[in-house]
């Protein structure tokens, strides 16, 4: 407001200014309506003053108002623009005061600016609900495990003093909604229902006040983190991109609250598209670059989640990103290494161009390394899926199936232990051409494989189990071995009963030929007295063999038939 208003008187205490303000916002009312000058703009005026009188008369029938500590700022504020509006209203009925035309436009546009703002925030703070509560309720923290109602009051109020308050206001209250996010587990789940989440984004801004930002910063970070709704919400209300900027260009420990929030805002499949629309991806990969060991756990993190995404993928090609995560599968932390693990195995098994580079970028190595020092399981797990997908490249074939080391590490895997690894190792195993010592070498695992044939579940883990056993009884020794593992042996005899749903016989058929290839004597005696040879004689007899056998070429007693290119002999010649 200009010079040309005369100063407005001091406020009054807080007891007197609610009668004060009611009294004044009627008489300019009333007085309004007389003003010849400047109608429309005194029109739009009185429109806010109606308003406010509405808003006054809510506020003096809620019983608790006067606790209120935002009402003592903004009432006597409000007082004060009055008392402007009043001045402003006696010079506009005066044809005789001189005063510029713009100036007088200026300030009458100013005043009803000023009302609006006002009465902006005596909407809100009446919305909350929080006038009609007692002061001494509304501001004590909720305690651990108090029900959502009394959660959704105190997180109102909270974001009616963010959004109203001064800046001690709005410090004070991103402390309780920061203690409340940390201590309450469903905390954020109700700020994502009862909280303004959008102006909490809007508190990124750079022109934000610095703690406040930070503060906002970290509420965002746990948020997104929290629950499945509040993350939505950060989402929905347009957090990744202020995110991505703070990536992009904040300090190192905002960075880092940053990307923790956009990794887990980017688990969700559907936010990952958004990554590119905000330029995200060199975002991401910038970090994984140059940022500490925090920063750049969330940004692989965070990568590693939109890879799912083709249009991702090839971005992240594109971007020079291979050769800047390969590195972390040695250097990072434990979590990092885990997370480019997977963000690998994606990208291997995505086609012969990913393997090429990840393989041209010595991220072989980098996983061969990890296999060796890591005892977790999902770190295992991402990097036996990677070295599978890499082992379809012939150059990384041949040098697994020489690499003794690799081969014992795989084979130790397979024994009793996590199903899924032992999916992976068999698979790997299948797949390559390994020599007849280090077969030798791994004939251990060799009952723990024709276990996993009785399992049904994963798919495909009972082919993969029969292919590696079948492999791995070329050798003659280890076909003597095996059948020396009286559980082994009545493992496959119940496998190839009849009766026995759980396997395809294909699978123990395959096994069995491949033990009786060598013609050994004892192998055929073991075989017989298990029960094997009276379960195919059976099957046989019972034509129960379509579908996995071959058309006969010369007829004979069942005991001589070729089956599916096995010869199933069990006589004693």
């Amino acid at each position: 407001m200009h010079s040309t208003a005369a100063s407005p008187p001091p406020p009054p205490t807080p007891p007197q200014t609610l009668d004060q303000i009611t009294h004044l916002l009627s008489h300019l009312l009333t007085h309004s309506h007389s003003i010849k000058s400047f109608p429309s703009r005194w029109q739009t005026i009185r429109s806010k003053l109606a308003y406010l009188t509405s808003s006054i008369s809510s506020i003096s029938d809620s019983p608790h108002w006067s606790e209120n500590p935002l009402l003592q700022t903004l009432l006597p504020n409000l007082l004060q623009t009055l008392h402007r509006v009043q001045s402003l209203s006696t010079q506009c009925s005066d044809p005789d005061f001189p005063v510029g035309k713009l100036l007088m436009q200026s300030d009458l546009d100013m005043a009803a600016n000023w009302l609006s703002k006002q009465s902006q925030d005596i909407d809100l703070l009446l919305r909350s609900g929080v006038l009609r509560q007692s002061n001494a309720i509304v501001l004590s923290q909720p305690p651990p495990g108090s029900d959502k109602e009394d959660l959704g009051f105190f997180i109102r109020d909270l974001f009616t003093r963010l959004q109203i308050g001064g800046v001690e206001f709005k410090k004070k209250a991103m402390e309780s909604l920061l203690h409340l996010l940390e201590n309450e587990e469903k905390a954020a789940t109700v700020v994502s229902k009862e909280g303004n989440v959008s102006y909490l984004i809007h508190l990124l801004d750079l022109n934000a006040h610095p703690s406040i930002r930070e503060q906002a910063i970290t509420a965002v970070s746990i948020l997104a983190s929290a629950s499945e709704q509040s993350r939505k919400c950060v989402f929905e209300e347009g957090g990744l991109g202020p995110l991505l900027r703070i990536i992009e260009s904040g300090s190192m420990g905002l960075k880092e609250k940053a990307a923790m929030a956009v990794e887990a805002i980017t688990t969700d499949v559907d936010n990952a598209w958004a990554i590119m629309a905000y330029g995200g991806v060199s975002v991401l990969i910038d970090a994984c670059r140059s940022g500490s060991l925090t920063l750049q756990e969330h940004s692989v993190g965070a990568l590693r989640n939109v890879a799912v995404v083709e249009d991702v993928r090839n971005a992240l090609t594109e971007e020079g990103a291979v050769p800047v995560v390969v590195p972390i599968l040695v250097s990072g932390t434990v979590k990092a290494r885990e997370k480019t693990a997977n963000l690998m195995a994606i990208l291997a098994a995505s086609g012969e161009f990913f393997r090429a580079l990840i393989i041209q970028e010595r991220g072989l190595q980098g996983l061969l390394l990890l296999l060796h020092e890591s005892t977790c399981l999902d770190t295992l797990e991402h990097v036996l899926r990677a070295i599978y997908s890499l082992s379809a490249t012939d150059s990384t074939s041949r040098t697994l199936s020489v690499s003794t080391s690799f081969i014992i590490q795989i084979a130790e895997l397979i024994k009793p232990g996590n199903v899924l690894l032992q999916q992976i190792c068999a698979s790997i195993l299948a797949n390559l051409s390994i020599s007849d010592g280090n077969k030798r070498a791994i004939a251990g695992c060799m009952p723990a494989l024709v276990k996993l044939m009785e399992s049904p579940k994963p798919d495909g883990l009972q082919e993969v189990a029969a292919k590696a056993l079948v492999m791995l009884l070329t050798v003659k020794s280890n076909r003597k071995e095996l059948v020396r593992d009286e559980k082994s042996v009545m493992r496959l005899a119940q496998m190839l009963d009849p009766k026995y749903e759980l396997v395809s016989k294909k699978f123990p058929l395959a096994v069995v030929a491949a033990i009786m290839a060598g013609g050994s004597t004892g192998c055929r005696k073991r075989l017989v007295a298990a029960g094997a040879y009276a379960h195919v004689q059976r099957l046989a007899e019972a034509e129960d063999m379509e579908g996995i056998t071959e058309k006969e070429t010369d007829p004979g007693p069942p005991r001589q038939k070729v089956k599916g290119g096995f010869p199933l002999d069990f006589s004693n010649r």
